[in-house]
């Protein structure tokens, strides 16, 4: 039986359209599923939207709608860059829904029979646009002399009566839990903030609101509704079976990653764990948070007018010329910045010039000159040394991946890549076509057989590309196993291929 892994992304907000952060993350968390699949795992791949909280109450008056159709209409947009990015997502969750509430109202149960909640008065600072509670401590002053948060947003002070979840009983908990599991927080420069943040002392945490009525009720306690990260965070147990489905929740609980960005690492290494202590339920094994994306090396707000569109982007560029962009040339873990330029200018380079023409060339030539069929050829020891070469690259590339580095993996596949051009380069076979056609055959073989380990490599990256060559190869077995496995070129016809990687340019300003 294959052994489960669970990874899911963070669940968006969507009180505005997805940005190209948005689809970053997606794609991200989408190329290790399918990673993870190809390595012979039983996936499950969340992802969804967090819909509920006073910023998409706020944002549904200032629209003059319902907060219900702010959320219908903007969640269709999460769903829709998904299915327009190829994301293999296995489920789609949304906060909204009734087997969410029954999560959320559980976990909120268990931690109150933990002895873990109570009722009082919160006064103290709130960032609406975090959904984020902060001490003075964490304020600094903008020019104008008005507060705000860390993540530069504004604060007001709130004060009303809440119920509060006893978050300083498990100071020592957690910093126990980063020692006894020094990756469950990913990359190390998080795990030092969080330290960091936790060794300084942790306040009870205020986790329901009586301002609005936009959220999950806490049970027994009318007019309160949840704070929305209770109910947000919970949304990885409800995806996995709770609290109804015992079975699944056994299968796929704990989570093996989460994927999120760096600035709720908090929430997914503080508040997360320490309700699942309270609930005695098991702690996902890693949370590991990105960097931002930058547009040309600004950090993208609407005010600046810089905020872009990934639908757009994959209009204008090709989904899997996107899709290997933002996973080769952003350090993962890092922020990293992307312009169209660097789009055009990677895609062209790796995909068009490099994997692409060595296929294209390669396979049209079969197709034209040899009726699509190889018969067996002489060998050389160039071929055994470029297989050798294309086995190394791909092997690393898994390592890397499996890893978490995910441009290093690709830099890694690209070594292949650069083997196979050499190696075309200096055999020539159009050459040898009338001078030793038996040698001819086997060095087409070569790199077809290369051709194929390079593209079941790189089919988390650009799935629907090497999906298109892999079926021109007629090959069926596209997981890691059959990256070591002896293949037959002889035996397939190639037909007629049409390029998989169309060389870009750059769009009219």
């Amino acid at each position: 039986m294959a052994q489960p892994y669970y990874i899911t992304t963070a669940i968006h907000y969507p009180n505005g359209r997805p940005h190209i952060g948005h689809a970053y993350e997606m794609i991200a968390a989408d190329a290790i599923a399918r990673f993870q699949r190809q390595a012979g795992r039983d996936v499950r791949f969340q992802t969804g939207t967090d819909e509920h909280g006073l910023k998409m109450v706020k944002t549904a008056r200032d629209r003059g709608v319902e907060v219900r159709a702010l959320a219908d209409e903007m969640s269709g947009y999460f769903v829709e860059m998904a299915d327009k990015l190829n994301i293999s997502c296995d489920r789609f969750i949304r906060t909204v829904e009734p087997e969410h509430y029954r999560a959320s109202q559980a976990i909120w149960q268990a931690m109150a029979d933990a002895g873990d909640l109570y009722l009082d008065r919160y006064e103290g600072w709130y960032s609406v646009r975090d959904e984020a509670f902060y001490e003075e401590k964490e304020l600094t002053l903008a020019e104008d002399g008005s507060k705000l948060s860390p993540q530069g947003t504004p604060v007001e002070w709130t004060a009303e009566e809440t119920w509060f979840f006893r978050l300083s009983k498990y100071q020592q908990p957690l910093l126990d839990l980063y020692t006894a599991q020094p990756d469950f927080i990913r990359p190390d420069s998080r795990r030092n903030e969080i330290l960091r943040f936790v060794e300084g002392g942790l306040a009870d945490l205020s986790v329901s609101r009586t301002s609005f009525d936009w959220g999950v009720p806490v049970p027994g306690s009318p007019g309160h509704v949840m704070y929305v990260w209770v109910d947000a965070l919970t949304n990885y147990i409800t995806g996995a079976g709770y609290p109804d489905d015992k079975d699944a929740f056994s299968k796929w609980w704990p989570a093996d990653l989460h994927l999120i960005g760096k600035d709720i690492v908090r929430f997914h290494t503080v508040y997360w764990p320490a309700f699942l202590m309270s609930a005695k339920l098991p702690l996902p094994k890693q949370v590991f948070g990105h960097g931002f994306l930058l547009n040309r090396g600004e950090k993208m707000s609407k005010s600046v007018g810089n905020v872009v569109d990934p639908m757009a982007l994959a209009e204008l560029y090709g989904v899997d010329a996107l899709r290997y962009f933002l996973l080769r040339d952003v350090s993962f873990g890092q922020d990293g910045t992307f312009s169209d330029d660097a789009i055009v200018t990677r895609a062209n380079a790796d995909l068009s010039n490099s994997f692409g023409n060595l296929a294209q060339r390669t396979l049209a030539f079969i197709a034209k000159n040899l009726d699509g069929k190889l018969q067996p050829g002489r060998h050389d020891p160039a071929d055994d040394a470029l297989d050798a070469e294309v086995r190394a690259a791909t092997a690393d590339f898994v390592a890397q991946f499996g890893d978490l580095a995910l441009g290093q993996g690709i830099e890694a596949w690209m070594r292949g890549v650069f083997a196979c051009n050499a190696y075309i380069d200096t055999q020539a076979p159009w050459a040898l076509r009338k001078t030793d056609p038996e040698r001819m055959h086997a060095v087409l073989a070569t790199l077809v057989g290369a051709i194929r380990r390079l593209a079941i490599a790189i089919l988390p990256v650009v799935p629907a590309s090497a999906e298109k060559i892999l079926d021109l190869l007629g090959a069926g077995v596209r997981d890691h196993a059959a990256l070591a496995a002896e293949w037959d070129a002889t035996a397939i016809t190639i037909a007629p291929p049409s390029p998989v990687f169309p060389r870009l340019e750059l769009a009219a300003a």
